[in-house]
């Protein structure tokens, strides 16, 4: 039998996962983000080579395993957070990285997780959906997007 644990951990990550499908897409040939960096199949940025084609397998294998590396993180910097809470937070940590979640010198966010406000954290989430695109700091559409659906599954955990 699993560990009261690790069923959260895999709560969370099937529900990060509902969110980061469809933000994500598919792409099975490398491509670089609107911030520059490399990336394949549904958001992995690892050890990615351009012009390999990425069987659905392995594109499936790696969003489990990053997002549940994501989730992990999260709980590690802040252990015991509700399920949809740590899904929320994992799904942004596995887009933008721990910064969201657990630096408490960079964002609001993990000061606010860190103290207990999960509402004030939660609504941190929308201010994270600007990227440097081309230089320039800006909002992007799909961030947007994505950030709205963390904020509300979060808010699911709280209410």
């Amino acid at each position: 039998m699993a560990s009261p644990n690790r069923k959260r951990v895999a709560i969370a990550v099937a529900l990060a996962t509902a969110i980061a499908v469809p933000a994500e897409g598919l792409r099975q040939y490398a491509y670089y983000d609107p911030p520059g960096i490399l990336t394949v199949c549904r958001g992995h940025t690892g050890d990615v080579q351009r012009g390999r084609k990425y069987s659905l397998v392995e594109c499936d294998a790696f969003l489990t395993a990053d997002m549940r590396e994501a989730v992990e993180t999260v709980d590690r910097c802040v252990p015991g957070l509700p399920d949809p809470v740590l899904a929320a937070f994992g799904d942004a940590t596995f887009n933008l990285g721990p910064t969201i979640a657990c630096d408490v010198t960079h964002s609001t966010a993990a000061r606010l997780l860190l103290a207990g406000d999960l509402v004030g954290a939660c609504n941190q989430l929308p201010r994270w959906s600007r990227a440097h695109v081309a230089g320039v700091y800006v909002v992007l559409p799909g961030l947007a997007k994505r950030r709205a659906a963390e904020r509300a599954l979060c808010l699911e955990g709280v209410t």
